[in-house]
């Protein structure tokens, strides 16, 4: 029997392969089912000379991937609104920006309080007429929200912030 020893070993072993791949699949499909945010097609990471340049629109407001300014905004909390054009170059850099919609002072202070935190590669900043009261993107992400809930807005600034995304 030293053959069907080999056998029946090759087929314990072959087995306990299929159930890796698929456990490791598993786990693989969960971890990415995860992630937080709607996940936005790719529109390319092409720089236009100046904000008013003529471009394709942005499939997400505000945008989370596209054409794009040369130069990035600085990190951290802005009182004025961000050119989107701008701000897709900051989210290209790795960067997530927290946004919102509202004259609401004890949200933005709330939201300030979690930006501050971060040194680099988060910024908080208004944003008139999007669809929601706050907004977080990173590089073909978007997670849309009324009020602050801090667990998924760390959540999504920890799973994005600080990834690269120039091609």
């Amino acid at each position: 029997g030293g053959r069907r020893r080999r056998r029946r070993w090759a087929l314990v072993a072959g087995a306990a392969g299929v159930v890796l791949v698929i456990v490791v699949g598993y786990f693989a499909y969960r971890a990415a089912a995860d992630l937080p945010g709607a996940r936005m097609p790719d529109q390319g990471n092409r720089h236009i000379a100046t904000a008013d340049t003529p471009h394709e629109p942005y499939n997400s407001d505000p945008p989370t991937s596209g054409p794009h300014l040369s130069y990035i905004a600085p990190w951290g909390v802005h009182t004025r609104p961000i050119p989107p054009e701008l701000q897709v170059h900051n989210l290209e850099d790795g960067g997530v920006l927290v946004q919102y919609s509202c004259q609401c002072p004890e949200i933005v202070e709330k939201l300030g309080a979690i930006v501050r935190r971060y040194g680099k590669q988060v910024i908080l900043a208004p944003y008139s007429g999007m669809k929601s009261r706050i907004a977080l993107t990173a590089w073909t992400r978007i997670e849309q929200l009324e009020a602050p809930d801090e667990k998924r807005i760390v959540r999504f600034i920890e799973a994005y912030r600080g990834i690269d995304h120039h091609k």
